[in-house]
């Protein structure tokens, strides 16, 4: 048994369960529908998968390396979410609230929700610096670092497609529950500020750095 590959396997879980701007944006999505919260999730996948590309090319060094670079991604990143969360806050404190599916008037279907998941997860600065920092501590001295890295990225990839469309399934079968108004209200805006301040956190960091 590969024992570096299980415990990699255990810090990735961790850290892909751990609650951010993917978390708070399959779960909002997933209040439309089923169909855009687990199109959401797969977006989030898909952009993970561009990060392990990255890095396997070794384009998340000069990211790190430059950091003009970063602070645009950061500044990029930031502006997505903050978007997207003053969004959802002002679909939460509509008087007069519509079907929870409706955004702004614009239905989040499967294509706008792969979309969101994708650049909300491509946009995010931290992804790049985690995976040159983390991959690394897996591939042991001597092995091809290039087969042994894409193994480790595509764990992460596939723990990514199981855990956001769990999420995402789990919030549609408590749909009933969650899209009484007053509830998808609360869920709305919470999501909406989670996401917003996660924006202005890459904002300032942006900014201070």
């Amino acid at each position: 048994m590969d024992a570096e590959l299980v415990a990699f396997t255990g810090v990735a879980a961790g850290m892909i369960a751990m609650p951010g701007a993917d978390f708070a944006l399959v779960v909002r999505n997933a209040l439309a529908s089923r169909t855009a919260g687990v199109a959401t999730a797969v977006g989030v996948a898909g952009g993970l998968l561009v990060h392990t590309a990255l890095a396997v090319a070794g384009l998340a060094a000069v990211l790190v390396a430059v950091p003009t670079l970063f602070r645009t991604l950061q500044l990029l990143g930031g502006a997505y979410l903050v978007y997207l969360g003053l969004r959802a806050l002002r679909a939460a404190l509509r008087p007069a609230r519509r079907a929870p599916e409706e955004d702004g008037g614009t239905r989040v279907g499967p294509g706008r929700g792969l979309y969101q998941g994708f650049v909300t997860n491509v946009l995010n600065p931290k992804a790049p610096v985690l995976f040159l920092s983390l991959l690394p501590q897996f591939v042991n001295e001597g092995q091809n670092p290039l087969p042994r890295t894409l193994l480790l990225g595509a764990v992460v990839v596939v723990l990514a497609l199981l855990w956001f469309p769990a999420i995402a399934l789990l919030v549609d079968r408590l749909g009933r529950w969650l899209r009484r108004p007053r509830t998808a209200r609360t869920v709305e805006g919470v999501t909406g500020g989670a996401l917003a301040g996660l924006g202005l956190t890459l904002l300032a960091g942006s900014v201070t750095h």
